[in-house]
Order: C-alpha cells, then structure tokens, then sequence
C-alpha cells in the first residue's frame, strides 16, 4: 500500500473557467519557437544559423557551461530567426516547419538493458536531458550531478492547472517506459494526488509511490521532497514534471524526439475552456485563435495564473507549460465606492469581503490587479498559514532580503523552489514579489557555490 502523507497547510482557490474534460482538434502551427528562459539556469550558445535546416530533434542551442547538454527542435523545419534582446541575449530561436515532418532517428533502445550512464547520454544525445530539473536552486540540471533521488509529481493543484490525468490517458506506456529508465540513473519517488486513480499511477513500477492528501501546494515537487527526503547542503535530488517523463519513454519506445503534449486553455476570458494537444514552442497566437472571449484589457499568462509567466499572442508555449491561462487585466475597471462595497465575487482570505458565504464551490473571476501598493514590511505569520514546508518561510525571505547566506543556509533555502512561495505572494498583505525574491536569493547561492 502506498505511503499516505496528509497536508493542512495550503490554500484552494476556485477560479472561473476550469478547463473541461474535453480535446480539441491538433493545433498545427507554420513557425515555432524555443525559447531559452523556459529551461532556468542555462545560459545558451545557439549552434544553428538562420536558413538552416533542422530534423525534430536536432539541436537549436547548447548550455554554454556545459555543452553537451543540447535543446531539441520540437519539428524539422528552416530556422528563420534568432531572437535577441539586451546585451545580445537569446530569446527564442525560431523554426519555420517543413510540410512533411522528419525527425532524427536516434534509434529505439530497451530501456532495462541500459545502465545509467547509457540513459543518461541517449538523453544528451536527443536534447531532453536539459528538461530534468534539480534541488537545490531549482535549475536545469547538469550531467556532473549525482542526485540522491528523482522525484517526479504527477499532481497538478496550483488554480486552473491541467489535469495530468487526462493528458497521461493514451500515454501509459511511455509514462512507464521513462519512469523506468530514469530508475536506472536513481530510484524514483511519484507523487500522486489523494483522488488520482489512474492504474498508470497507482500501478507504477520502478517507482515508489507516495499520496499527498491535502490543499493546494500538495502537487509542489518541492514540498513533496521536504516530506519524503529533505535535502541538506552538499545533496542533489532531480526533479522531473510528468510530461517530461513522457518525452524520455517515447524516445526509448520510438527513436524519436516527440515533444507534443496535451495542455489546457483555462481562465475566464476562454470562451470554451478545454483541453488541446500541441507541439512545444507553439505560437499561443495559434493556440487561442478563435478562443478568447475579447483582446483587450486581458492578460495571457503561459502556466498558471500562480505561477505563469506574462505572455501576448506573439509568444510561444513554453518547454514546462501544462496550461495557457486568459484572465481578465482588471485595467479597465472603474469601481464605484471600491472596498466599501461588499464584494461577493472577489475572493478574501481573511473573510474581508462578504464572499465567503457563497460556499467553497463558488467560482471566482479574479483580474489580474494587485490592488495595492508594495510595503516595506512583512506581517507575522501570514506565510505559514499557507505554506506547508517544515521551513520559516517569513524569515527565510527576510534573510534573502537582507543578503545574509548563512542565515539562509540555516533556514532551508537549498530545498525551497520559487514557485513553492506562490500561495505565499498571493495572500502577502505587503505585495512583496516573493519569487522573484527566492529566485535572486537561489542565484546568488549558486554563483557562490560555483
């Protein structure tokens, strides 16, 4: 029997416009782009030229420290664009997709034939190793690392996230297949949702297999590492999302990078919020084409709208992205005697509005407005109430804050990821970014360890 852990921190938020069960046609897109921000960490050395030409697989960009860590081509196509911005930085290299599709052969392999060293480089070789991520720093990983363990978390609670449950559905061999092989490289903890019953699942092999019963961040990688195996200073663990996995067992079944995925279009500007299948790097211009309710005073985010990053219908779906999220901005609101008014479709942790008595199932359309300014303070005891991490979250940030890395050492950070202070920045009275806070004070560690 699976290993039971119950969660009572955390914090459920019902927003309108939960994608539905349903798939929509194929999106089929003419150019698509990968961009190098999506994979945390790297700093990239593109290794193609404009005109080239590219077989899905192929690499587009290296990780300049480590270069025999490539990023795959999600098709085959002509490379039209490298995208640069500041100081030359690469932004996204584009590919104009060939009518007929062709992807590099790197030959079908049985995975439990294979030692570690042999996964690991068929992964280099095919450009999905760069898709595994690691703790501490919450970074794409390099293959100098020997993680303690690999933890993949096949729940996904964060608002209006997709339900892997659903993509997984017609993906169980692969999903099996690249569980398996990444126990060659370490042994694999899957973490599952109490209501998950997928036999995928809760039938895997080669994995332990742990429930986490509890709110919203139960499904955060990082809080199901600090109840099962917290990492110390000097430790590695990967982490690995669960579609990743699928992208590592269709390379093994087939040969072939295949870097489709099933995402959700979710928020309440989505005018049939439903499920789609699409390559990585899609234009989201492609993917919402026909499905938003207007295209003004709205904001695109690709994730969810904890944390997703802020996009517009030029951008490209990222490598990580399980959902595209249409919210409305809030920018075109006039509200008449503002917080006097009672408020029963604005959501309140603190019950300051009447709409705590709608019930929990009522569905809130929230905006995308902080209303209210940053303050230089933090109030006690706001983070915990949401945060499920046997860690000092206030003082943790206060310790980023004042740049003190041995008092950050000493309250946790090597085991914290940024998004694990998503519901943390949601609730904060003093609308503080906290993952942005986290992610510089988790850079600074790591130039320093370097």
């Amino acid at each position: 029997m699976a290993n039971v852990i119950k969660l009572r921190k955390g914090l459920e938020i019902n927003l309108k416009g939960k994608a539905r069960e349903k798939k929509t046609a194929t999106q089929v897109s003419n150019v698509y782009g990968l961009m190098p921000e999506n994979f945390v960490g790297v700093t990239p050395k593109v290794v193609v030229k404009e005109g080239d030409h590219v077989l899905a697989g192929e690499a587009l960009f290296v990780n300049k420290a480590h270069p025999e860590v490539k990023f795959a081509s999600p098709v085959s196509g002509t490379v039209t664009e490298v995208l640069r911005g500041d100081r030359r930085k690469v932004l996204c290299v584009k590919v104009q997709a060939d009518d007929q599709q062709e992807s590099y052969d790197f030959g079908k392999k049985e995975v439990r034939a294979l030692d570690a060293e042999a996964v690991k480089q068929s992964l280099l070789d095919a450009g999905l190793f760069g898709y595994i991520n690691q703790l501490p720093y919450a970074v794409s990983t390099t293959p100098d690392t020997t993680p303690e363990g690999i933890f993949v978390s096949a729940l996904r609670d964060m608002p209006l996230s997709a339900d892997f449950e659903f993509e997984l559905s017609g993906n169980e061999e692969a999903f099996q297949t690249g569980i398996t092989a990444l126990s060659r490289i370490a042994p694999v903890t899957l973490g599952i949702g109490s209501k998950q019953s997928a036999a995928a699942l809760t039938g895997v092999k080669d994995a332990e297999v742990v429930v986490f019963d509890g709110p919203c961040p139960a499904g955060n990688v990082g809080v199901q590492v600090n109840h099962i195996a917290p990492i110390s200073k000097g430790e590695t663990v990967w982490t690995v999302e669960p579609t990743a996995v699928i992208f590592i067992g269709r390379l093994f079944l087939t040969g072939n990078v295949d870097l489709r995925r099933t995402i959700a279009l979710a928020g309440s500007q989505v005018t049939d919020p439903a499920y789609t299948e699409v390559l990585v790097g899609t234009p989201l211009a492609d993917i919402l084409s026909g499905k938003l309710v207007k295209t003004d005073h709205i904001r695109i985010i690709n994730g969810n709208p904890l944390t997703g990053i802020v996009s517009n219908l030029n951008g490209f779906l990222g490598a990580h992205t399980s959902e595209v999220t249409v919210i409305p901005e809030g920018d075109d609101k006039d509200e008449m005697l503002g917080w006097i008014l009672p408020r029963t479709n604005d959501f309140s942790v603190s019950r300051s509005y009447l709409s705590w008595i709608m019930g929990k199932k009522h569905e809130y359309d929230l905006d995308a407005r902080i209303k209210g300014g940053e303050r230089h303070i933090i109030m006690s005891g706001e983070y915990d109430k949401v945060f499920p991490m046997d860690i000092y979250a206030e003082y943790l940030v206060k310790s980023i804050i004042a740049g003190d890395i041995d008092k950050q050492e000493q309250l946790g950070i090597y085991e914290v990821s940024p998004e694990d202070f998503a519901l943390a920045e949601f609730v904060d009275s003093s609308k503080l970014p906290l993952q942005k806070i986290v992610r510089e004070g988790l850079d600074i560690l790591r130039k320093e360890n370097a």
